[in-house]
């Protein structure tokens, strides 16, 4: 017999020809599973933007307490819009600083006396001063005149909601028993007024 005629060979292509079964199954089945799947698949947004806290400036720099002249028994009074131009609600206090360039210490005798908007002619802010009275005290080197300007709720606290206003009425006075040492006598006080949010903040 030839030796391409011999069982071994014949056995060797039925090897070869299930081999190559195999193979083509493997390949069918390979590509049975880079098919299209149904799928799926849905995104959302989210926006942030912060709040804001805001005072109105020009509302608060329009209050003056400026005068040349006082004489004992005098007062000067004026009012003083506070809006919250910010989005959130806020609170506020109000202090005040007062200078002694000349050593006379007027601010040592001149009272500070704070109330909320008139009761009897809230459209004429202040002429009557007969608000809720928020503090009366003499102004001095440094002086609390409305809450606290330390973080968190303070008692005294102011608090507007967002675009809210109101209206207080300042009104520093020379007592009648202010004696000759303090003529042409000048200090200078600023009032600060510092806001901060409620949010988060007990």
């Amino acid at each position: 017999m030839r030796a391409d005629g011999s069982p071994n060979r014949r056995r060797r292509r039925r090897w070869l020809g299930l081999a190559l079964i195999g193979t083509a199954a493997l390949t069918v089945g390979g590509g049975a599973t880079s098919l299209a799947l149904f799928t799926d698949q849905q995104t959302v947004a989210g926006t942030f933007s912060s709040g804001t806290i805001a005072l109105d400036a020009a509302k608060i720099g329009a209050l003056t307490m400026t005068t040349s002249s006082l004489m004992p028994g005098d007062t000067v009074t004026d009012d003083v819009v506070v809006e919250n131009d910010g989005t959130a609600q806020l609170r506020y206090a109000v202090s005040a600083s007062s200078t002694n360039a000349d050593s006379k210490a007027l601010r040592d005798v001149l009272t500070l006396t704070v109330k909320t908007i008139d009761v009897t002619t809230p459209g004429v802010p202040c002429d009557n001063f007969d608000g809720t009275q928020l503090v009366s005290v003499t102004l001095g080197a440094t002086t609390v005149v409305v809450g606290s300007p330390a973080a968190g709720a303070q008692a005294g606290d102011r608090t507007l909601n967002a675009a809210a206003s109101e209206t207080l009425c300042f009104r520093v006075s020379l007592p009648s028993a202010t004696g000759n040492a303090y003529q042409g006598a000048a200090t200078t006080t600023t009032f600060t007024f510092d806001a901060e949010q409620t949010a988060n903040n007990p």
